[in-house]
């Protein structure tokens, strides 16, 4: 007798996508080895970031007026490096540059992780139901997206975050405008392959025998398009990074003192002629997170993919 089991074993090829299998390829592709090992060290950065900077003068809030000449710019080669301060001092407030960079991480992961949490969630949730429902809701919702994706996003981010009250926690404020605008994508991918799986032999008889379609979503859909969803995910976090570092550039992201590369970069553009190692520090950092967060997403995606076959490059 035919069931809706023996028909997924029937549909869906073979995946040799076991967590061991998926850590021999990465181990296996040195750009996607090097991007894992670059995310881990901003990440413990980040987290053991009080520690990194509990050396004296190694903090992002202290104004060291004194390592500043008459102009406000850094006294000393490299702006200002020196033992105390390994990557330099800010101009105009002299703060602790390696400490602003150190700290930044925390500022720019916890962004963009969370934006894309709340990307990926309302994506998933409007993909999935609106690909499984078809008819006038799938149509309805299509236009809506679209409509979205008509807006000027980045424009429409400046204008509401400039607009909220001070009094709205900042962060949170600038987690949901950059997550509401990043959704719409993963909506569309995953409605595109829930398209694809509702009409599978084995989606199709699970509806036959009575399954609720809440059922079939959660056991039959879900599961087949979260290789896609964490795929997605990882390629996702390095443009609402840089999309948190834009908007600070622009001087409506994450108010100071708190430490963001964005601002930082946007201060250091006003000093770089007369020294570029004030732009040289966060604009690497933020350079290396978002290519690190790009290689490791492109070997897990070869790596998740049943068609890549766990192939090495």
């Amino acid at each position: 007798m035919t069931t809706a089991a023996s028909l997924d074993r029937e549909a869906v090829p073979a995946r040799k996508t076991g967590f061991r299998h998926v850590v021999a390829h990465l181990r296996s592709d040195p750009w996607a080895s090097a991007g894992a090992i670059t995310i881990a060290v901003f990440l413990l950065a980040a987290i053991f970031a009080p520690l990194l900077t509990a050396i004296p003068g190694q903090n992002p809030y202290t104004y060291h007026l004194d390592t500043l000449d008459d102009s406000g710019a850094p006294i000393g080669f490299g702006g200002g490096i020196s033992a105390t301060h390994w990557f330099g001092v800010e101009p105009l407030t002299g703060r602790d540059l390696f400490s602003i960079v150190v700290y930044g991480a925390r500022t720019s992961l916890l962004v963009g992780i969370s934006a894309t949490i709340v990307s990926v969630t309302i994506g998933v949730l409007v993909g999935i139901t609106t690909g499984y429902a078809g008819g006038w809701y799938d149509r309805g919702m299509s236009r809506v997206i679209d409509v979205i994706f008509g807006f000027p996003s980045l424009i429409f981010m400046i204008s509401l975050t400039a607009i909220v009250p001070t009094s709205f926690p900042r962060p949170a404020l600038i987690i949901l405008v950059i997550g509401f605008f990043g959704w719409p994508p993963v909506a569309r991918v995953v409605r595109g392959q829930t398209l694809s799986l509702r009409e599978r032999n084995f989606v199709v008889a699970s509806a036959a025998m009575g399954a609720r379609p809440l059922h079939i979503i959660l056991t039959q859909v879900l599961p087949n398009v979260a290789a896609t969803i964490i795929v997605y995910s990882t390629i996702l976090i390095p443009g609402m990074i840089g999309t948190e570092a834009a908007l600070s550039f622009l001087g409506v992201g994450v108010p100071p003192p708190t430490p963001s590369w964005g601002r930082t970069i946007g201060d250091a553009i006003n000093w770089v002629q007369v020294d570029p190692m004030y732009l040289v520090f966060p604009g690497a950092a933020l350079f290396l997170i978002t290519l690190a967060f790009n290689v490791f997403g492109d070997g897990l995606r070869d790596a998740l993919d049943p068609r890549q076959g766990g192939r090495s490059r």
